[in-house]
């Protein structure tokens, strides 16, 4: 099979096998992100899927998880994602899921029928990156939606019937906005109340905009302690139903993981001790936390 490199995958994907349905990332404007800024956008053709999922076939048994990548993997044609999915499924007997990134505008753009197709076809969970509740913060970070298109996506793609992934970005908002971030994020999870929540904490990648707003002091990285804060001020604003909620991700300093709301007083128990008394609960080193 062949992958063009970087890949990407979420924590929960570790043990997956990863074919790349998209190149790149349709949107690729994300402050933050510099993942696929080397990458011109550009969907697979069916022959180049279909050799590669024939290809892992014949030389692996007893597939059980799929990812298909890139960035935003769902702005693929439906018709090649069903394809590819009832492909998939055929060809690896025990394959249990098969999961893809689906930015925001890609889940808004399909109709319900054109995703209730994609989940009959065997695509089961979707990954939405929310990343923040909060409308200033996703302007400035040109996420290219809205927190009420977040909310509507999300819901859509539980309508349809698949398992949703929603991932968040503690500090996003840096120093001056943790607040609101915490707040509003934890709004927009509650009113989409998805099956899973990960959280990652903001890592400043060299070369992308973000970075430079930061060499040019117009952004401040929170550190550990308002981290924390907001992250104890974000669980305080989730009421949620039986969501999985997990901070697993490298780059967060505490890893937490619980079902919501069931655990939410006792994990907001462990980031109260974290706060109000430093070192009592062990935290990721800097030099331990990546993306």
């Amino acid at each position: 099979m062949h992958l063009e490199p970087p890949v990407f995958r979420p924590p929960s994907e570790a043990f997956s096998l990863i074919l790349q349905l998209t190149i790149g990332c349709r949107h690729n404007a994300c402050t933050f992100c510099g993942m696929y800024k080397g990458k011109k956008y550009r969907v697979k053709e069916w022959s180049e899927l279909k050799k590669d999922i024939d290809d892992c076939s014949a030389a692996m048994q007893g597939v059980q998880r799929v990812f298909l990548g890139d960035g935003d993997a769902l702005s693929a044609p439906t018709p090649l994602i069903c394809k590819t999915a009832f492909y998939l499924h055929k060809q690896f007997p025990q394959l249990e899921r098969v999961s893809m990134y689906a930015g925001p505008k890609d889940i808004l753009t399909k109709s319900m029928d054109e995703l209730q197709e994609i989940r009959r076809s065997g695509v089961s969970l979707l990954y939405l990156g929310v990343e923040s509740g909060n409308d200033e913060i996703l302007r400035i970070v040109c996420k290219g939606a809205t927190a009420q298109d977040m909310i509507t996506a999300g819901t859509r793609a539980l309508q349809a019937g698949f398992e949703l992934s929603v991932t968040i970005i503690n500090g996003l908002g840096g120093t001056d906005r943790w607040q609101e971030h915490a707040r509003d994020t934890g709004r927009v999870l509650s009113a989409i109340d998805p099956t899973y929540i990960g959280t990652l904490t903001l890592m400043v990648v060299p070369g992308t905009p973000l970075h430079r707003r930061v060499e040019q002091g117009k952004f401040k990285v929170p550190g550990t302690l308002v981290i924390l804060n907001e992250l104890k001020l974000l669980l305080e604003n989730l009421h949620l139903t039986q969501c999985i909620f997990r901070t697993n991700h490298a780059s967060n300093y505490l890893p937490l993981r619980g079902t919501l709301n069931q655990d939410k007083d006792a994990l907001l128990a462990v980031l109260e001790r974290a706060i109000a008394q430093p070192g009592s609960v062990p935290l990721r080193p800097e030099a331990f936390r990546g993306l």
